[in-house]
């Protein structure tokens, strides 16, 4: 019964946590670009690389809290080993952007 309960409810849980990553992605790359054009006519420096890479970086979370949360509907060690494939990657990209934030900083 449990068990029927959580492969119903997470699905949709899954998909909003994807849909937040989604749409944090966009509103930084849209927040990014816009503070870019706005600088090449004011000629005010802005850090718009900064800014971008703290919106991927969210997005990024949102995006492993969807995969950690697919871990519980998991039935086959194969399923398992790919979503773990892309928990790592998504990890690394985490990393290598909050280390390329710090060294622009």
């Amino acid at each position: 019964m449990l068990e029927e309960l959580v492969a119903l409810i997470l699905p949709p849980i899954i998909s909003i946590c994807e849909l937040m990553g989604i749409f944090v992605v966009a509103i930084s790359a849209l927040r990014a670009f816009w503070g870019y054009c706005k600088g090449l006519v004011t000629h005010t420096p802005l850090d718009v690389k900064f800014e971008l890479a703290n919106g991927l970086a969210t997005s990024l979370e949102f995006k492993m809290a969807a995969e950690i949360l697919k871990t519980v509907l998991v039935q086959e060690l194969s399923e398992l080993l790919v979503l773990a494939a892309v928990v790592l990657l998504r990890a690394l990209l985490s990393l290598l952007i909050h280390f390329e934030m710090k060294s622009h900083r």
